[in-house]
């Protein structure tokens, strides 16, 4: 089942570490099978506020996402992202397609 590697940022300092950051991260993606699905905007909001930006990057489980997380050459990036962006980064697994909303009650 696909999991989600999910970046909510809510602010950015652009300079040249966030620049080699984005330079190099997807060759840290393609042993895991992750794939930019979402990388900022534009977006159209329509309910409440947000001034930040979302990153979503799929992979092909949630096992890949995690891996890809701990894997020397992501964490040999991660700081020039962590040291230049304020946010959260999670993993999420996808529903079935057969998910209905109320499957979550029971």
């Amino acid at each position: 089942m696909s999991a989600y590697a999910v970046a909510v940022i809510r602010e950015t300092r652009f300079g040249p570490q966030i620049k080699a950051y984005l330079e190099r991260i997807d060759a840290t993606l393609a042993p895991y099978g992750g794939r930019f699905r979402v990388h900022g905007g534009p977006y159209q909001l329509l309910e409440g506020s947000w001034s930040g930006d979302l990153v979503i990057i799929e992979f092909p489980s949630a096992a890949q996402a995690t891996a890809w997380y701990h894997s020397p050459a992501y964490q040999a990036i991660k700081p020039l992202r962590a040291n230049n962006t304020d946010g959260d980064v999670f993993v999420v697994s996808a529903v079935p397609d057969t998910h209905k909303a109320t499957d979550i009650l029971g």
